[in-house]
Order: structure tokens, then C-alpha cells, then sequence
């Protein structure tokens, strides 16, 4: 059996999302055999970051510095705005490099359900960057869940006053999907979007 203090370690580890108790016992067998060359390193790695870690007072991105790297690029496009729900969406559609615009990070997505209202996420703050003028396009980049969907109409609803172009992510058929192998609600989204073939 192990030590209270590796114990500990693992229960930490197993916390984590995608790990479980025996994923993190294997991540902690295989810290403290490379002790030199993946302990020490991790352990300074997550001391910076545990020092520097802020939330960017402009687009509400996960960073150690603020504003964050992605709001300080002079070579991002400042005219175009991609409203994401959590910071994960961001990372995932900026991994891309799909977008050369600048993002904000609404904080959660509205939902009856679990009690998120308006006030709970972060939209008076974008609403404030768009009435300060500069944003041409803003694209509404929300999940494709039902909540994900209330967010996009809410904010095009308090959006619509401004001059902005509003846009939103096309949903449908995944490249390589099969029909046979695709729900209802896809279907459903991929033929409402569709397209006149070029």
C-alpha cells in the first residue's frame, strides 16, 4: 500500500476529468519512477502556473498574463468577435487556427435547469466591447445542445441593436459521418443548413 502523501497524489489525479483511480495510479507509478525527468518538471510547471494564473480582464481566457497572448496580438483582427461558452471552447476552435478574431468567454451557457441566468455569465461585458464600436462580425460559437442554442438567441436578441454582423457555427454532418450512423437532430440540423452545391 502507499503513503498517506501518495495516496493523496492519486485521489488529486483521479479528480481530474478523463482520469480515473486507475489512470492516476498509473500516472503516479510512472512520476515516481521518472522521478528526474517527469516529477520535477510537472512540479515546476504547475508552480508557475500556479503563481502567474489569471483570467484576461478583456475576453475572460485562462492565461498568465492580462490581457491575455490572444487579446495582446497586434496580428489578431480585432473586428471580429467569437463568443465561446468556456475557456475549453476557445482553446479548441484557437488549436484550430481557424479564426483570426479575438474571443469572449460568456462563462457557462444559460440554463433553467441548473439556475444560469443572464446576470450569471459574462454579457454585460461583451455587450460593452460591442457598443464601444471596432466589431464588424461577432460569431456566436455556442454548443450544440439546447442550452447552447438559448444562449445564441439571447445574445442575438440583445445584440440585434448594434451594427454588427451577427454569424453563427453551421451544424450538421461530420466530415467522414455516415447517415446510417447519424441522430435525428442531426439530420435534422444538417438538412435545415443545407447548401446549393457549387
Amino acid at each position: 500500500m502507499a503513503s498517506p502523501e501518495i495516496d493523496h497524489l492519486t485521489q488529486a489525479l483521479a479528480r481530474l476529468p478523463g482520469l480515473g483511480p486507475r489512470s492516476a495510479r498509473r500516472a503516479v507509478l510512472h512520476l515516481l519512477k521518472k522521478r528526474e525527468t517527469a516529477l520535477q518538471p510537472l512540479i515546476r510547471a504547475l508552480e508557475a502556473v500556479e503563481a502567474r494564473l489569471t483570467l484576461c480582464s478583456t475576453c475572460g481566457n485562462a492565461d498568465t498574463s492580462d490581457p491575455c497572448t490572444i487579446c495582446a496580438d497586434p496580428r489578431r483582427d480585432s473586428r471580429m468577435l467569437c463568443v465561446v461558452e468556456e475557456v475549453a471552447d476557445l482553446w479548441a476552435l484557437d488549436r484550430a487556427r481557424l479564426f483570426p478574431g479575438r474571443y469572449h468567454v460568456l462563462g457557462g451557457r444559460l440554463s433553467a435547469l441548473d439556475g444560469v441566468r443572464p446576470e450569471d455569465l459574462d454579457i454585460d461585458r461583451l455587450v460593452g466591447r460591442i457598443a464601444g464600436g471596432g466589431v464588424d462580425e461577432v460569431v456566436l460559437a455556442m454548443n450544440a445542445t439546447l442550452e447552447g442554442q438559448t444562449t445564441a438567441h439571447y445574445l442575438a436578441d440583445r445584440l440585434e441593436r448594434y451594427p454588427v454582423r451577427l454569424t453563427q457555427l453551421a451544424y450538421g454532418l461530420p466530415v467522414g459521418g455516415e447517415l446510417d450512423f447519424m441522430d435525428e437532430g442531426t439530420l435534422a440540423q444538417a438538412m435545415r443548413a443545407r447548401r446549393p452545391v457549387a
